[in-house]
């Protein structure tokens, strides 16, 4: 018998609805990213949105800087299908401009948009549009008497402008918010959403900010991302890199399959490779990821290169290839062996057995 990971008890937080995205409660954990295409340059922007749906975003964010920006962010949104949250900062104006050219939802910080009077204007905007409000908390800018208070950055210090937060939408009867408390420093981050957890059941939004580059960033984010959703906690998550975007929704839906929180597309298991291989795994491996990078279904995947473990992972799989002697490989599919093969012919027949199996589970 298989053994199965225990499934993780999900925080319970209260929902709220991203254009059609549900966030919160028993909601699927959605992936998000942002663009980082020139608002103002909306043949690019759309492009990006695009591409990033296509890779499995459920959510994009895209920065609204100016008011002359909110024309190119309405036609933006008019031309993705994908769920949008403008991006603003300083100037409530913005934020209610974008609520009524079809924003799905506000990203904000309540401290540097102003008056009480801006902020309920931003409230009421959001109300009439049914838009729900992320604030969004970042270790590098904080509030300066939360600095003073607390001397540095610290888990404390998020938390109480979170909550600081919290307590003037309350003020303004707005209660369809979401939090993210980020920092680039890993266990500050994982730190502050583990204490926001315990003082909140808004929803929360996971980061680890400014994680650096696509490795760098990407160990520092599945740490960190993993180490709170493994308690329950998260209910949306942005894996943040500076790489191409496309890049973070890849990443946010490895750990959210690794972790058997969602499901989606290809997801393939493969050996680190050695000198016993008898196929070349990593070119096999790269070749899969691109052709089936349409793949919506969920099927795994294994490529083993040599018969020491192939055929034990190949049990697993849904389809598999192992390499063995003389250029020849085993295909496997639902670990029954399929015959051998030659070798440069495996790339071509995975392919061929997963869109077979797509077209027949239709």
């Amino acid at each position: 018998m298989e053994w199965k990971a225990p499934a993780i008890k999900r925080r319970k937080s209260r929902q709220i609805k991203v254009g059609s995205v549900l966030v919160g409660g028993d909601a699927p954990i959605s992936v998000q990213s942002m663009t980082c295409t020139d608002t103002m340059d909306v043949e690019s922007t759309v492009a990006q949105i695009k591409a990033l749906e296509n890779a499995g975003a459920d959510i994009v964010r895209v920065t609204v800087p100016t008011l002359d920006a909110v024309d190119a962010f309405a036609k933006i949104v008019k031309q993705v299908n994908v769920p949008i949250v403008s991006d603003i900062h300083f100037d409530y104006k913005i934020a209610i401009a974008c609520a009524q050219k079809g924003a799905a939802a506000l990203r904000i910080n309540p401290g540097n948009i102003g008056s009480s009077e801006k902020i309920d204007a931003v409230c009421q905007a959001a109300r009439d549009f049914g838009l729900p409000i992320r604030v969004g908390v970042n270790a590098g800018s904080l509030d300066k008497d939360l600095i003073e208070k607390y001397g540095t950055p610290c888990p404390d210090a998020m938390v109480e402008a979170a909550l600081r937060a919290a307590s003037t939408l309350d003020e303004h009867n707005f209660f369809d918010y979401a939090f993210s408390v980020k920092a680039s420093e890993l266990n500050l981050c994982v730190t502050a959403y583990e204490q926001l957890a315990q003082k909140t059941d808004a929803p929360l939004h996971l980061g680890i900010t400014e994680a650096g580059g696509l490795t760098g960033g990407t160990v520092l984010s599945s740490i960190g991302i993993s180490w709170l959703l493994k308690q329950g906690i998260g209910d949306t998550l942005r894996v943040s890199l500076a790489a191409d975007p496309v890049e973070e929704i890849k990443v946010g839906w490895a750990i959210l399959k690794s972790m058997h929180l969602r499901t989606r597309g290809v997801d393939i298991t493969a050996c680190p490779t050695c000198g016993r291989k008898g196929i070349d795994v990593v070119k096999t491996v790269a070749a899969l990821e691109n052709k089936l990078s349409d793949i919506k279904q969920p099927l795994k995947i294994a490529v083993m290169g040599c018969v020491v473990n192939g055929p034990g992972e190949a049990k697993g799989a849904d389809i598999a290839v192992c390499g063995a002697p003389k250029g020849r490989c085993l295909i496997y599919e639902d670990g029954n062996l399929m015959g051998k093969f030659d070798s440069d012919k495996a790339i071509e027949i995975i392919e061929q057995r997963v869109r077979s199996r797509v077209a027949n589970a239709k």
